[in-house]
């Protein structure tokens, strides 16, 4: 048998070397805090734009408000989930907080496609949907990596989770920020390119944001 007194030892020379951990903030608060990022870009582009722009759009095509509103509810919601996530012993169920909002934001953005469907003289003015798509993914590159450096100091047991949220997260809300300055309403081409954006994003981040946040 082992002599309790040396195991002692052995614990407390152990505890001696150990150094201090700093403790994480509750998914919560991290969350407030990515939001209070997407919040200074968002008043930087409206302060770079104007607000006047926007409202008008937003008057004419409520449907683009709407979906404006969930994409920003969804980068919220998918950041708390991916913050969530990061604790060892949370549920898979977390995945599912964003899925409302993003229900409501599919929806919304195909409810305009409809209504230049039914009113083919509201047609939107012709701007080249390939925009949406290179501003998405440009802008959800920095904010996955910060959401990535964010979430790297907890090393999730299930990476490849919180990393697709991490994408959602980045995605909606490049997509909530583009809403403030594009010059067009929703249409089918940009429905599509703001969709294929948002793939784009999460399967990158599912595939190396996987790697990335991965315990050493």
């Amino acid at each position: 048998m082992s002599d309790p007194a040396s195991i002692d030892s052995l614990i407390k020379s152990l505890g001696a070397q150990a150094a201090p951990v700093r403790r994480l903030l509750s998914p919560g608060r991290r969350a407030a805090g990515w939001a209070v990022v997407v919040a200074a870009i968002a008043a930087y582009l409206l302060w770079r734009y104007g607000l006047g722009g926007m409202m008008e759009r937003w008057e004419r095509a409520p449907d683009v408000a709407c979906s404006a509103l969930a994409a920003f509810a969804t980068c919220i919601a998918a950041g708390w989930a991916a913050f969530a996530l990061a604790v060892p012993g949370s549920s898979r169920a977390w995945m599912l907080v964003p899925l409302p909002s993003l229900l409501v934001w599919l929806g919304s953005s195909g409810w305009g496609c409809m209504r230049y469907w039914l009113t083919p003289d509201s047609a939107p003015l012709s701007v080249p949907s390939a925009d949406c798509l290179v501003f998405i993914v440009a802008l959800s590159v920095p904010l996955s990596i910060l959401l990535i450096v964010l979430l790297r100091r907890a090393f999730p047991l299930h990476p490849v989770r919180a990393a697709a949220m991490i994408g959602l997260a980045s995605a909606s809300a490049s997509a909530g920020l583009l809403g403030i300055f594009h010059p067009i309403d929703a249409s089918a081409s940009d429905l599509a390119m703001h969709v294929v954006a948002v793939l784009l994003v999460i399967g990158v981040n599912a595939a190396m944001g996987g790697r990335l946040l991965q315990p050493r």
